[in-house]
């Protein structure tokens, strides 16, 4: 089975992240929320403070399929000046590895230089951002190894579609239907 990595800083936004952790082991993706520094516990951009399973420190990533960065203004700026995680994003991206991103967080993609040619979607007010890509209105945007998606109201368009990729479009259909979420479509 895939194991995923989300990564987490000071000011992420709890939906868009907590989300994707509950629909991936619904469908039995491991998934470890580790911390973009050396906290274990993180605290959201509405004041929810949340426990992760490793610090950056702590994680493996030879042992992950993919990473996730969960949007926030500000746990955005967080994930994006951790110099350490963004190697390791780098890495992914570049190996072929899947790399997905939601709300603010794709702007970490287009500053990168993942978005070339690609079609993406982010946050409106951060659109601008993705350098190179066509961009859309779509709740979620898989393009090659990369995935993107606009914020809180597409955090489950988002997860199915990180499901997709990892188990295939049985499988998200299965768990859209078991979460009673008419919204999917693939």
């Amino acid at each position: 089975m895939s194991k995923i990595g989300i990564f987490f800083a000071e000011g992420f936004e709890e939906i868009e992240a907590l989300t994707v952790v509950d629909v991936c082991r619904r469908c039995g993706l491991e998934i470890e929320m580790v911390s973009a520094y050396g906290e274990k516990q993180v605290l959201g951009s509405h004041g929810i403070r949340v426990e992760m399973d490793k610090t950056f420190g702590e994680a493996d990533f030879e042992s992950y399929d993919m990473l996730v960065l969960p949007g926030g203004g500000k746990g955005t700026q967080g994930l994006e000046a951790c110099l350490s995680l963004m190697e390791k994003v780098d890495a992914f991206y570049k190996s072929g590895k899947y790399v997905a991103a939601i709300c603010a967080a794709p702007s970490i993609f287009g500053h990168r230089g993942f978005l070339k040619g690609r079609k993406a979607c982010s946050y409106p007010a951060f659109e601008s951002h993705l350098e190179g890509a066509t961009v859309t209105a779509g709740p979620a945007e898989i393009d090659g190894n990369v995935i993107t998606s606009r914020g809180m109201g597409t955090s489950i368009d988002f997860a199915l579609a990180i499901v997709k990729v990892l188990c295939g479009e049985e499988a998200a259909k299965d768990v859209a239907g078991k979460i009673v979420y008419g919204g999917y479509n693939a």
